[in-house]
């Protein structure tokens, strides 16, 4: 920390989104005036996002909510009541502990945002009220799969080597656009360093997104359909005798029945599934086996189909059977150098672990085998609106908005409105806060403090994210929670925040406080790790062939599965609606559904847009800047037209987490362009994540018409 002038800059980390960029936070009367890029951070050295470098706006905006608000009329009226800390803790304790002891700790869910400094915390709340049923909107969708599988595969999570001497000779860019979004540590500026260093990008994406641009080789698949791609490049490698063979034969268990397995799952095959030219996937897989050390970095959009499980589970062999895993510029697995957080999972008893929704039928989304066992996000829904299996009564929202970032939002109204209490935390007014009967204020990044290990689970390296100013009465979430458990006596209501972070970081033998003055601590990777002990495996080797998926009822082997709504699948209702939908592309501006109420954020990209192939606008009549009409089965929205040349015919694509804060409350114009009235949240799910279709589904696009 320095001082000049009554102006004070101190070194922290920027969570305007996942997180991971190191900054210089300068403060002048308890103010924040100034943030850039810290160069010494061992992750991003300088370098900010534009949401980053835009958060004095975002920490000092008018807008900001900064007192507790009470519900002063009929709920969505726009009537709120300022009331005291005190007295708002106090309410929502006195209810919570009512509705324990009328309807069971089962009858209380809570929810939140993805990827932010209280996620754990929300974990260890859920636990210490006795509730199973908490939700995140990634996590059967996002995230959870791939760690999941990771461990089941190679006994660990995989991240890749940016951070070595050794740089990358391949990256394969599998539904992931990091030059852009930039998630869980994986900073944009390492990515495009390695490329500018040489490393052969491949690109597996509909769109020719940004970082496709910057690769050698682009395949536009069809939304939904990885898995296939997937094992007609194992087919490759295998058939052409391209794997590594020393490390197959000594580090891995199941090769044999893999190689027969994928033996009619030919690149021919593939081509007619994902509509990528069988030559294309046999030059991808040839590039990416022979050029090593190679990284494959995998998105969300591979997990959000209902073939979830099988999909990933494809695309990580690809790294076993090229050997890419734990080499200096390869796929590394963490040092995991800090213990995890003490979520006491030990507190929920049997009873209430069996009443987790969703639990008995998702194994691994909330079953034991699970990463971080949570609710099933349909049915958790329809438990508030049905009753069914039983009912959920109160729902606390920690930085979430779930009108606009959980499927099916029609149905996630009718759920919210059906509730005794809805609680909601967040920085500003959103659609979601407005139908609540509470509103408290959260922390901006800049008043919060936290550690953080990066990239996240794998934990190479932990930072400290420092308080660094007050805004009104805004207080950091986990606060809030351990005030709540204080008022009702809940387990662990007497362990702080600092005793957590001190807890965590035992294994290096320092303090948070002492965290706090290096900023972060970086130890030298060890590469290999499996030399000396093997995998965390059952076998300890790589499990090609999972026997513990198949001792719980899945395939051991994966395979492909037509997503249940797609020209293929589903041809009569093509007629109706002909293109295939994808959703969920991020916009450097925002962070889902944050940010649109930043003038400098909002400027750079004004109106929500769908892109869309020059010979489909062609077809409908529409032009560059037409406003359009996308439908689905399930609901319409309004959306500006980008035709590009950058998306293939054929597919649709269109931003996700519109609203318009600047429209009349309670709606704030979520019903118009908000992607999530088109997607859907029915079965058939994957059996094992309970994961729905967002990608992949169809829909149809008109020139709106005054």
């Amino acid at each position: 920390m320095t001082s000049q002038d009554n102006e004070q800059v101190i070194r922290s980390v920027c969570r305007v989104c996942h997180g991971g960029c190191g900054v210089l936070v300068s403060v002048r009367d308890g103010k924040v005036v100034k943030v850039k890029g810290d160069p010494e951070s061992p992750m991003s050295k300088g370098w900010m996002c534009i949401k980053g470098m835009s958060s004095t706006e975002i920490a000092n905006h008018p807008d900001r909510l900064l007192k507790p608000l009470r519900r002063d009329g009929e709920r969505g009226s726009g009537k709120w009541k300022s009331i005291s800390w005190d007295e708002a803790l106090n309410d929502i304790s006195h209810l919570l502990d009512k509705f324990r002891q009328e309807s069971g700790p089962e009858s209380i869910a809570l929810g939140q945002g993805t990827g932010r400094h209280h996620y754990m915390r929300v974990v260890r709340f859920a636990n210490q009220l006795g509730t199973p049923n908490w939700y995140e909107p990634g996590l059967a969708q996002c995230f959870i799969p791939r760690i999941t599988v990771s461990n089941l595969t190679y006994g660990g999570f995989v991240v890749g080597d940016y951070y070595g001497e050794v740089s990358p000779k391949c990256i394969v860019f599998w539904g992931h656009n990091p030059l852009v979004s930039g998630p869980d540590g994986e900073i944009i500026a390492l990515v495009r360093r390695a490329l500018a260093q040489g490393a052969l990008g491949i690109a597996i994406d509909p769109r020719r997104s940004e970082t496709a641009k910057r690769c050698k080789i682009w395949l536009p698949i069809r939304p939904g359909t990885d898995a296939a791609l997937a094992l007609a490049m194992i087919n490759v490698i295998i058939n052409e005798n391209i794997y590594d063979k020393e490390f197959v034969e000594k580090w891995t268990t199941g090769f044999e029945e893999l190689k027969v397995h994928v033996a009619s799952y030919t690149p021919q095959w593939a081509e007619g599934i994902t509509w990528v030219k069988s030559s294309d996937i046999i030059e991808a897989a040839r590039t990416y086996a022979l050029n090593k050390p190679a990284v494959l970095e995998w998105g969300m959009a591979i997990e959000q189909t209902p073939n979830s499980l099988q999909t990933v589970r494809a695309i990580a062999i690809l790294r076993s059977l090229t050997g890419n895993i734990d080499i200096p510029g390869g796929d590394i697995l963490g040092m995991n150098i800090i213990r995890g957080y003490p979520t006491l999972k030990e507190k929920l008893s049997e009873d209430a672990l069996k009443k987790r929704l969703g639990a008995g039928q998702y194994k691994l989304l909330g079953g034991w085998r699970a990463f971080m066992p949570s609710a099933h996000i349909p049915a958790l829904f329809n438990a508030m609106r049905s009753g069914e299996p039983y009912r959920v009564r109160a729902l606390l929202i920690f930085g979430g908005n779930p009108l606009t970032t959980v499927a099916n939002s029609r149905e996630v109204y009718e759920s919210l409105k059906k509730l005794d209490l809805l609680v909601v935390t967040d920085l500003f007014m959103t659609p979601t806060a407005a139908i609540a009967d509470y509103i408290l204020p959260a922390a901006f990044w800049t008043e919060v403090e936290q550690l953080i290990g990066y990239p996240l689970v794998a934990e190479n390296m932990v930072m400290a994210q420092q308080k660094i100013n007050q805004t009104g009465e805004c207080r950091q979430d986990e606060w809030i929670m351990d005030e709540l458990s204080k008022r009702m006596g809940l387990p662990g209501s007497n362990e702080t925040l600092h005793d957590v972070m001190n807890y965590q970081l035992e294994p290096l033998g320092i303090t948070y406080q002492e965290l706090k003055e290096r900023s972060f601590v970086h130890p030298a990777h060890e590469y290999r790790k499996y030399e000396k002990n093997g995998f965390r495996t059952p076998s300890r080797k790589v499990e090609l062939y999972c026997r513990a998926l198949e001792r719980m009822g899945y395939d051991p082997l994966p395979t492909y599965k037509e997503p249940p709504e797609s020209p293929l699948q589903t041809p009569e209702l093509a007629k109706e609606f002909p293109y295939v939908l994808t959703t969920g592309s991020r916009r450097m501006e925002f962070f889902h559904s944050e940010h649109r109420q930043i003038p400098s954020l909002r400027k750079r990209r004004p109106d929500p847009q769908v892109e869309l192939h020059p010979e489909i606008a062609a077809l409908h009549g529409i032009t560059q800047g037409d406003w359009v009409i996308v439908s689905s089965p399930r609901g319409s929205i309004r959306m500006k037209a980008l035709v590009t040349t950058d998306i293939i015919p054929g597919v649709i694509n269109i931003d996700h987490g519109w609203w318009f804060p600047e429209k009349t409350g309670p709606d704030y114009g979520v019903w118009e362009s908000n992607a999530n009235i088109l997607t859907n949240n029915a079965p058939p799910y994957d059996p094992a994540f309970g994961s729905y279709q967002l990608r992949g589904l169809l829909c149809r696009i008109e020139k709106e018409t005054v």
